[in-house]
């Protein structure tokens, strides 16, 4: 990110084209035709440049990758909070336990995403496990497919890019409420100051009394962000971000299969499953802090350093249902186990930092867009041995019983994982002319990783090298076309084994991926079109059954994934623009050794899924339609792929109004999501060996006002 130059206004800078010399102003003056001004148009969803894929921020147009950006415009008018309503918009993402109250999780293109490496803000590894706030997000970026040579460690599905706001002169204030009676308030302030008006701040200030529309699920959170730039020189630049927030609510435990072979019937959304009055919210606490400094060394070369810290604390102290007397699933008749689950003190932290040289130049008759650089990384990982107490049992289609906490203690706290990554890495951008680019580039990565028990013992230590490359090609047959194909290699963290297995809480060692995409890109007049044809493999991490009712959690096999996605952006017409995906994945599993989960699609990944946001200005000064609408196909709720949610539509309805009122720029928003009140399981994926279920929230609105002063 570098800071804006000074523009000229559009219409001065029109002019100042349209005008001849002072000395020619007689003899060659014209007339110009009449030009009409539409205030119509505007940046909205189309969003031209990313970084989520590169170093440096680049034309998506140019990027050979799948790349999905959600603009702040997308962010403000459908009122997200959370990651989840902005990636829902995608059809390649979906969700992987992401329970209401506790951090999400996602699966993209199939894979799910880990949140030691998958999560960065402004290019920079944070802990994901957090629901990052927005307020101060000026875009949130989505690279779908392998991120090796961005990053190093990371998992093969993508890997999501917040990319903060940035000051200016901005002084706004927004309120909001649901129809739970939420009250939630943000403030946005910004400018420049100083003699040459070189230093700039902006900050973001949000509080919101969480209201949930399930029972016993409401929660608080307050957030807090600065940012800070200095315009040293024409030639240097320092950008500092620091965000801090407090996030607490009860989390809404999963539902189960009945007898681990049917589905639960007649669910009110509303419902939430073992509460206990004594069980608290789980308490997030987050801070990010980044730095980056840039110098401009002469036209062609610049060199960036930057650094990072990310810090989670979790306290889980939650009544959660899980199993019964017949299995890890709930009984048949729908009885389910309540546990004392606690979990305090739960410490991730992630440093990092990075230096990189950027340069242009022609060598040979090519011209050559050069990065080069080295980063250091280190993620420490400190927990309480596992708390979790049977205290009793209920029935879903009943309230929970009033039940008594453990009387146990927990543990101290000890390190669990010390991971060490460093890097060496390149990147050239090869032009043979108008039509043909290579992007040619590698990340030598040398992992250092450590693993301990429950009582501190070492464990598993794991020395490794990997060089991950990256190769593209690209043919550009017309400016505003652009098609592409790819092949990088990848490296994941290994997983942990679930409790229920016999190896427990055991780290594996990291596993390999690889992809191959090919894609074509359009630019035409003010909308993006995109299509990518992509497959991508890696190593099998499952709970291998022993067959007499025990479990070993192993790396064998492969999983492979076949997918085609689409993509539009931009305005359709004068006053209707659209954010627009669709997303077909066969996902299979080969030579597990367990015959029962292979050759039938991976569990929780439908074979299609399509998304649409649409914003339609009226004729009426200031008022627009908005609306939305999602599809997913049925899906496997086990791994065995013998039960399977259903599929499912939902569509959203709602409008924006922008005015005066009192001399002040005022917009208001009105949001119905799920307008129809549909019933269906968003998410039935596993978390930690275990199956769960959940639903999709029921009809719900959000009203918003913003006022500009």
């Amino acid at each position: 990110m570098t800071l804006p130059r000074p523009r000229l206004p559009l219409s001065l800078l029109g002019l100042s084209l349209a005008l001849p010399a002072p000395h020619s102003l007689a003899e060659n003056s014209i007339t110009l035709a009449p030009v009409n001004v539409s205030q119509v148009y505007t940046e909205g969803y189309q969003v031209q440049d990313t970084s989520v894929a590169g170093f440096a921020p680049a034309p998506l147009l140019d990027t050979p990758a799948s790349v999905a950006v959600f603009s702040n415009q997308l962010l403000t008018d459908r009122q997200v909070r959370k990651l989840s309503e902005v990636l829902q918009s995608d059809a390649s993402v979906g969700e992987s336990y992401a329970p209401i109250g506790y951090y999400e999780n996602f699966n993209v293109r199939g894979f799910e995403l880990n949140a030691a490496s998958s999560y960065k803000i402004n290019g920079q590894t944070i802990a994901g496990e957090q629901n990052v706030a927005l307020e101060n997000k000026q875009q949130v970026e989505l690279l779908k497919g392998l991120s090796g040579l961005q990053s190093g460690v990371a998992e093969p599905g993508g890997l999501i890019n917040y990319v903060t706001k940035r000051p200016e002169e901005v002084r706004s204030v927004t309120v909001s409420s649901n129809e739970q009676g939420e009250r939630y308030i943000a403030t946005d302030l910004g400018g420049w100051f100083g003699s040459e008006r070189q230093f700039g701040l902006r900050a973001n200030l949000a509080h919101e009394d969480i209201r949930s529309y399930v029972d016993h699920a409401d929660g608080k959170r307050d957030f807090a962000a600065l940012a800070f730039d200095w315009q040293i020189n024409p030639d240097a630049v320092l950008q500092l971000d620091a965000e801090y927030q407090q996030r607490e609510q009860r989390s809404v435990p999963g539902y189960q299969l009945l007898g681990g072979n049917s589905l639960p019937h007649g669910i009110d959304p509303h419902d939430r499953l073992a509460y206990q009055p004594w069980a608290k919210p789980v308490t997030i606490d987050s801070l990010n802090l980044g730095g980056r400094f840039e110098y401009r060394f002469d036209d062609t070369w610049t060199g960036t350093l930057s650094a990072s810290r990310s810090k989670v604390i979790i306290d889980d102290y939650s009544a959660f249902a899980w199993g019964s007397s017949e299995g890890a699933y709930f009984s048949q008749a729908g009885d389910y186990d309540i546990y004392d689950y606690r979990s305090p003190d739960d410490t991730r932290r992630t440093d990092e930092a990075q230096a990189a040289l950027n340069g242009h130049f022609d060598a040979l008759g090519l011209g050559h867009e050069l990065t080069l650089g080295t980063s250091a990384q280190r993620r420490t990982l400190d927990q309480r041995p596992y708390f979790n107490e049977w205290i009793g049992s209920g029935n879903i289609y009943q309230p929970a019983p009033g039940l008594e906490p453990s009387d146990k203690s927990v543990g101290h706290s000890t390190r669990r994982l010390d991971s060490r990554q460093y890097g060496v890495f390149a990147s050239d951008r090869i032009s043979f002319n108008e039509h043909w680019q290579t992007v040619l580039g590698a990340r030598l990565v040398r992992l250092d990783e450590k693993t301990f028990d429950e009582q501190g013992t070492p464990g598993r230590h794991t020395r490794d090298y990997q060089l991950l490359p990256n190769a593209a090609l690209i043919y550009k047959p017309r400016t505003d076309i652009s098609l592409y194909t790819s092949y990088s290699k990848g490296i994941s963290s290994g997983g942990t084994a679930p409790w229920f297995t016999g190896n427990a809480a055991e780290i594996l060692a990291p596993t390999l991926s690889h992809q191959l995409e090919v894609g074509i890109k359009r630019d035409w007049q003010r909308l993006s079109l995109s299509a990518a044809l992509f497959q991508l493999r890696q190593a099998y991490q499952y709970s291998q059954p022993d067959g007499v009712g025990g479990f070993t959690y192993v790396q064998q096999g492969q999983q492979k994934n076949i997918g085609l996605e689409l993509g539009a952006s931009g305005w359709l017409t004068e006053r209707l623009q659209v954010n627009a995906s669709a997303a077909a994945i066969r996902a299979r599993v080969k030579h597990s050794g367990t015959a029962d989960y292979e050759d039938h699609q991976a569990i929780n990944v439908p074979n299609f899924r399509a998304a649409i946001q649409a914003d339609y200005s009226l004729p009426i000064n200031g008022l627009a339609l908005l609306g939305g609408a999602r599809y997913s196909a049925s899906k496997y709720a086990n791994q065995a792929g013998t039960v399977e949610v259903g599929s499912y539509a939902v569509f959203d309805l709602g409008s924006r109004y922008s005015t005066t009122i009192g001399g002040y720029d005022t917009t208001l928003r009105l949001m119905v999501d799920n307008v129809f009140d549909k019933r269906y399981w968003r998410d039935a994926g596993e978390y930690l060996g275990d199956a769960y279920l959940f639903q999709g929230a029921p009809r719900t609105a959000r009203v918003s006002a913003s006022l500009n002063f």
